[in-house]
């Protein structure tokens, strides 16, 4: 089943010197925190900021192509954890069939910001990451733990 998310936002872990993208699900409790690094996070802080930059960034770019091409980006998902690492498809319409592009979360989610589609996650990812320690973690978890870069 999937769960449709939105972003809630993204913050700078400083024990890991990372980055953690936070969704949150659009109708409901469930949180999913997604370590990524500051290259992705500037990506997906600039769509959410709907920063127009003076030329096409990566993102941008792989928008037009789709444009182009005449594809449309119709949603993201994100279908499975393995080993901590998390994967994605991006379903692009082309007008006559649906294709799935395999994708990391955070170039999916960057991308979905800027065409305006829904971000899904599989339940069984979340299930996954219920039986970890992180669930209590994120209990705990105090917004002065973090420096905020929303």
């Amino acid at each position: 089943m999937l769960i449709q998310m939105k972003v809630e936002g993204l913050l700078f872990d400083p024990r890991s010197g990372m980055y953690i993208l936070l969704l949150q699900q659009v109708d409901g409790n469930e949180a999913l925190p997604i370590w990524i690094g500051k290259p992705e996070a500037d990506a997906i802080a600039l769509a959410v900021g709907k920063v127009i930059t003076p030329r096409p960034l990566t993102h941008d770019l792989i928008k037009n192509v789709f444009d182009e091409l005449n594809a449309k980006v119709i949603r993201v998902v994100i279908t499975e954890i393995v080993d901590n690492t998390y994967y994605s498809l991006i379903y692009a319409y082309d007008g006559k069939k649906e294709i799935a592009i395999d994708s990391r979360p955070s170039d999916a989610i960057a991308i979905a910001l800027r065409v305006n589609v829904p971000i899904f996650v599989e339940d069984n990812v979340l299930e996954v990451r219920r039986a970890d320690e992180l669930e209590e973690w994120l209990k705990n978890l105090k917004p002065e733990d973090f420096g905020n870069i929303m």
